[in-house]
């Protein structure tokens, strides 16, 4: 039974603690369910805490009796699942809370390089009033997407890309029919299943299987047309493969949420090619981030209550 749930301030690198403390306090207590809501910043707060919502993961948080970690992210590679499993420490995430924003935010990079949006936002820095070339724009409909990873985000990018009458293919560890998808590829048919896609968009947890799972063989085996999204993990991609392609012309472009070393250093190139768009691992940025997180803790503590699981376990 959980009686103390602590939040640690690093949760406030994705929005405000207080909007999470908030949500709970409201929530959680219930006739079955009374759980104290604490702040947990340093290593006395965590020693009275039977649970933490964090952001990040520090070394405190072994010593401290914890029963459960819930991470604010779907990703969870950062936690030493070795660790905590033998320490009897239930980690679990956020997938399914994602789909929306990331989905939203992928369609806005296919619409940007299409409609030469980010182009013009270039142009308009330097007051330059000019059209692009007559062989530049280009609509979505009928182009084709290849999503490599069909979970959470990948279904909220094929949603949002079927609709604007794109061709959707995807790619997943089991080939079962996914809503909004034409065809699904096993893993070890990547190649095939990228070669004649306009966009390539990567949706896939960091695994030992899923780093470096872009290369410069696939980067090769893509369209010289063609653009490469990534919202996945930076390790996905063999980066600087990646910057050799976009010097040699080997794809057209690319949009980045996510980099090996984050923040990306000011001394990358990627600031400056001009056919990559970068952005600051905000895809699933949203203003009911910490209510929706909220909502899967509540189930969690719900479900314990009950007897039950966790909800999103993930150790």
């Amino acid at each position: 039974m959980i009686e103390t749930l602590g939040i640690h301030d690093s949760v406030a690198q994705v929005f405000p603690p207080e909007t999470l403390a908030a949500y709970l306090r409201e929530e959680a207590p219930s006739p079955d369910l009374d759980v104290v809501v604490v702040e947990a910043g340093d290593r006395d707060a965590l020693a009275d805490c039977d649970a933490l919502v964090t952001f990040a993961y520090d070394e405190a948080f072994l010593a401290a009796d914890l029963d459960w970690i819930h991470s604010v992210q779907a990703g969870v590679d950062r936690f030493p699942f070795d660790e905590l499993e033998a320490r009897n420490v239930a980690l679990t995430n956020s997938t399914g809370i994602h789909g929306d924003s990331v989905g939203d935010t992928v369609a806005g990079y296919m619409l940007s390089f299409a409609r030469r949006l980010h182009r013009f936002r270039d142009q308009q820095h330097d007051r330059e009033w000019s059209w692009p070339a007559h062989d530049e724009p280009f609509s979505l409909r009928g182009e084709r997407l290849c999503i490599v990873g069909l979970g959470g985000l990948g279904r909220g990018i094929a949603a949002r890309a079927d609709a604007l009458g794109m061709d959707v293919v995807g790619v997943k560890r089991t080939p079962t029919p996914v809503e909004g998808v034409d065809e699904v590829y096993r893993r070890d048919q990547l190649h095939e299943a990228i070669a004649d896609a306009r966009f390539v968009a990567l949706a896939v947890p960091l695994t030992p299987e899923t780093e470096g799972l872009v290369g410069a063989d696939e980067l090769h085996a893509m369209r010289e047309d063609a653009y490469l999204i990534n919202v996945a993990r930076g390790e996905v991609v063999a980066q600087q493969d990646l910057v050799d392609a976009l010097d040699d012309e080997i794809i057209a472009g690319a949009a980045l949420d996510v980099f090996e070393t984050e923040p990306l250093p000011e001394d990358s190139s990627l600031w400056d090619l001009e056919g990559v768009i970068v952005t600051p691992h905000a895809a699933a940025a949203h203003r009911e981030y910490g209510e929706r997180v909220g909502a899967i803790v509540v189930e969690s503590l719900r479900r314990q209550a009950r007897g039950e699981g966790y909800a999103n376990r993930v150790v």
